[in-house]
């Protein structure tokens, strides 16, 4: 049975749970996913109360989802099942410090949570080495393996919205981030970098910012007065959209554009990998774990430097080639039937206590 503090529609690490259902419902186990917090749009079929759970034997597996602070953990702490532990990291709560009460509190529990729960378990999997890093140091002693996170590609072979591919496809350059607008992912980065693109380099060209917004409205207000102080124009932030949308602003995409400084994975670093859009990052946190190689990495935010990376890649066919064919290399690393098999050999490896 999979725990998590919020099965949300479209996250990461929801994403992560249901992908891992999904595959334990394949290989014949009697699988669950129980939650505290449920997106409405989630059916019973998907998703049940936590309040609801069944009782767990000595013989069942709990999978904890650490991802965020939850008072689940004295549920998780009583039971005297088999434990498993998947983490997908912790924000530090001072990236929300003066925008968000609320995410800075949960940030805090999270961090308390890590520590608290460092002899609970029998057995971790962190889905980068970073995580896994993060662990180790919280001084985690059971066996910890690296398990990226498990996507199902097929989904992005849907059509994308054709109304967003026609708007977009003017032959304007399209440099892409998709991420929720929070301050860790700094979005003024990216727009510091974008600002000095068009101004100096390419004024055809606009920064998309896909992203919902949702509690971090103090963040928001910020980065649009930033905009405004800048000059820049063209910047757009399309908000809660659909996975239509989000596929289309993909498949119209000419560079996607990271300066995030704490990421624990980074799911849209291979959603640019599957739709061949150039990758420029900066390398923070598990960036260059997720990359690997592949990309442009930046060792600094020097909009001036990056404008001219940014440039490379839109006017130079042979160094585009170049990075794109790295990134096909790497996105083969995190294909769906590469993971599931790695998940179901670490899984077997802990219930027979055989690690390797």
């Amino acid at each position: 049975m999979q725990l998590l503090q919020t099965l949300a529609f479209g996250d990461a690490v929801s994403n992560d749970a249901r992908a891992i259902d999904a595959l334990m419902k394949k290989t014949g186990r009697e699988t669950l996913i129980c939650a505290k917090e449920i997106d409405d749009r989630l059916s019973r079929d998907v998703v049940i109360p936590y309040g609801e759970m069944p009782k767990l034997g000595k013989e069942d597996v709990l999978i904890y989802h650490l991802s965020i602070g939850s008072d689940l953990i004295h549920l998780v702490e009583k039971l005297s099942c088999r434990k498993m532990m998947i983490y997908h990291n912790i924000t530090p709560a001072r990236f929300f410090t003066g925008y968000s009460d609320y995410a800075e509190g949960c940030c805090r529990l999270g961090a308390h949570d890590l520590q608290a729960l460092k002899n609970t378990f029998d057995y971790c999997q962190a889905d980068s080495p970073f995580n896994r890093r993060e662990l180790l140091a919280a001084g985690y002693r059971c066996p910890v393996d690296v398990r990226p996170i498990l996507i199902p590609f097929e989904d992005y072979a849907k059509e994308p919205d054709a109304a967003t591919v026609e708007k977009y496809s003017d032959g304007w350059t399209n440099i892409l981030f998709v991420g929720r607008v929070a301050p860790n992912k700094k979005q003024e980065d990216i727009i510091r970098a974008f600002a000095c693109y068009k101004k100096t380099v390419n004024p055809r060209s606009r920064l998309i910012l896909a992203g919902s917004s949702g509690g971090m409205d103090r963040y928001r207000q910020r980065l649009e007065r930033y905009i405004e102080a800048l000059g820049a124009e063209d910047v757009i932030f399309p908000g809660q959209i659909s996975f239509a949308q989000i596929l289309a602003f993909y498949r119209t995409a000419h560079v996607f554009l990271c300066m995030s400084e704490h990421e624990g994975f980074c799911v849209p670093l291979l959603e640019a990998m599957y739709f061949d859009v150039p990758i420029v990052a900066y390398a923070s946190c598990a960036v260059p774990d997720t990359l690997g190689g592949s990309g442009i990495l930046l060792q600094e935010k020097d909009p001036v430097f990056t404008a001219a990376v940014i440039d490379r890649l839109v006017t130079d066919g042979a160094v585009r080639a170049s990075v794109l064919e790295k990134q096909r290399q790497r996105l083969a690393d995190f294909s769906y039937d590469r993971v599931s098999a790695l998940f179901l050999r670490q899984f077997e490896g802990f219930l027979k206590g055989d690690y390797q």
